[in-house]
């Protein structure tokens, strides 16, 4: 499986505040609804490719409330992102030293791909500037998948690094496997 890296290197105080927006189409009236999670994994400074400190999904937050969804669709029904994940990277406590973002699909109505959808896309965004724009082609036989990762530069600033990666797996296994992949 093919895996693009890009990285976006911090300029001034690095990132801060992003936001990971999610689309799909709604299944057709006859089949039952594609639900899809975004994810944030945590890593520890001590364990930065282990488990994961916490894992945010599905209208939870982060115990300290610098990550949280504020929007959240189990059907795709709306219009344009019907998911969207706060991240407040500058309030994360110095402990942390990276955090990997993913989306995975509910296999609840039978196995689903990326494949199987129409008209995904995930955006990641710093205010204004687009960090990241994709359709999940890349990893269309696969049912989750990571597509950015944050993590702290040698002094302390956040920055992005675009990991696009498929897996196939539910989306509790993803949420362990997630970050464990090490990149050069």
């Amino acid at each position: 499986m093919r895996e693009r890296h890009r990285s976006v290197s911090s300029v001034g105080k690095g990132l801060e505040k992003v936001e990971v927006r999610l689309r799909w189409d709604p299944s057709s009236w006859d089949q039952p609804p594609h639900h899809l999670d975004i994810m944030a994994a945590t890593y520890s400074v001590d364990d930065p490719y282990g488990r994961p400190a916490y894992v945010v999904h599905t209208e939870s937050r982060s115990p300290d409330g610098t990550i949280n969804m504020s929007r959240h669709s189990e059907t795709g029904q709306g219009f344009g992102f019907v998911e969207v994940m706060v991240l407040e990277l500058d309030r994360l406590a110095p402990s942390f030293a990276r955090v990997v973002v993913g989306v995975a699909i509910h296999q609840t109505g039978g196995h689903k791909t990326f494949g199987d959808l129409t008209n995904t896309g995930v955006v990641v965004v710093q205010a204004y500037r687009e960090l990241l724009n994709d359709d999940f082609t890349r990893v269309a036989g696969s049912t989750a998948a990571t597509v950015a990762e944050f993590a702290r530069d040698s002094s302390g600033v956040w920055e992005f690094h675009e990991r696009i990666r498929g897996f196939d797996c539910d989306p509790v296994a993803f949420s362990a496997e997630m970050g464990s992949v090490r990149h050069p």
